[in-house]
């Protein structure tokens, strides 16, 4: 099998798998709760904050990281159409 064939072997299961799900927000919710932990560790390692100011600070966080994704992102698609 060709890697080509494997990816496209497992994105085929994946979509059968997804179309069995029923309530998706549940089957994703331990992922979503790992990454909320990650996010408040992250602000407050030794949990001396209150929970109000460590969820404020992990929203914070969160959206610090996913926008350094996004700048990061663009940069490698400049960076690929400059190539072609």
């Amino acid at each position: 099998m060709t890697p080509q064939d494997k990816i496209s072997q497992t994105r085929a299961a994946a979509h059968r798998s997804w179309a069995k799900t029923s309530d998706r927000s549940r089957r994703t919710a331990p992922a979503r709760e790992a990454a909320d932990a990650r996010f408040e560790h992250e602000v407050d390692p030794e949990g001396r904050m209150t929970p109000q100011a460590r969820a404020l600070a992990a929203a914070s966080a969160r959206k610090a990281y996913y926008q350094e994704l996004a700048r990061k992102s663009v940069a490698s698609r400049r960076r690929a159409r400059a190539a072609s």
